[in-house]
């Protein structure tokens, strides 16, 4: 009897602590998971092949799908991430023609298939801020796929290039068991630096307010004729035991 007791309360201690330990070493490793993203971004772009230099790799199978190397990693050409460059300007110049004309359920499709460019992962960009340790990978499309993984592009909101005229909104979740993504955000302060890494470029932005909005309420993410803006965009409890949004909104310095 005695023995059972032990082994009783031993399974007791290993299940607290396995409750104890959960959270931490979850976010833990879901911060391993998006650094090594990170890393594969930059490698990505960094080892992109310019196939005008290349006539050898001039095929039709690598202007479809890109390169793969040995570790099956899709390698998109230069002329194919000049191209996404080259569109993602175009869907921005389209949008301050059809501002407030969308409805919110659309911001969960992706904007552009990246596929369509040699890119498989969905990864458009990835976003940092420094005084937070945040660096997430950002995915097309703000829908839960997308969000369980990392942070997400709204659609029929600018796309983040180096673009005047543009307000590109990013999403995140906050609460999310096991992983840390948008919860910290309201750690940042005024003036404090948050940065985009596209396929072509690094953006850096300071915070220049936030402010906490209705779920329906979407003006602040429309574009400003004239400035460069990025919007970080999270739920956050209200006091009707509901949820409003909590805006961090940045300004390209």
């Amino acid at each position: 009897m005695k023995k059972i007791l032990i082994i009783i309360a031993v399974i007791f201690v290993l299940v607290g602590l396995g409750f104890v330990l959960f959270e931490p070493v979850s976010n833990e490793i879901g911060r391993q998971e998006a650094n090594r993203l990170v890393d594969e971004f930059d490698q990505i772009v960094s080892e992109a092949e310019d196939t005008a230099d290349n006539p050898k790799k001039q095929n039709k199978s690598s202007a479809q799908s890109g390169n793969n190397d040995s570790s099956g990693l899709i390698r998109p050409t230069k002329a194919m991430l000049r191209k996404l460059m080259k569109d993602s300007r175009e869907y921005n110049k389209k949008l301050l023609t059809a501002q407030g004309t969308v409805s919110t359920s659309s911001y969960k499709h992706a904007a552009l298939n990246l596929r369509n460019y040699g890119i498989t992962s969905n990864i458009y960009c990835y976003i940092s801020a420094p005084k937070i340790g945040m660096k997430l990978p950002v995915y097309l499309g703000a829908n839960e796929s997308s969000l369980r993984y990392g942070a997400a592009h709204l659609s029929n909101t600018s796309l983040p290039v180096n673009q005047n005229s543009t307000n590109s909104v990013i999403a995140g979740h906050t609460g999310y068991i096991g992983r840390t993504f948008f919860d910290n955000i309201r750690s940042l302060g005024i003036g404090d630096s948050v940065s985009i890494k596209n396929y072509a470029e690094t953006i850096s932005y300071k915070v220049i307010k936030k402010k906490i909005i209705k779920p329906n309420y979407t003006r602040d993410l429309y574009v400003q004729y004239g400035r460069q803006l990025l919007t970080l965009y999270t739920c956050t409890r209200n006091s009707e035991g509901g949820f409003d949004r909590y805006l961090v909104i940045c300004e390209k310095v």
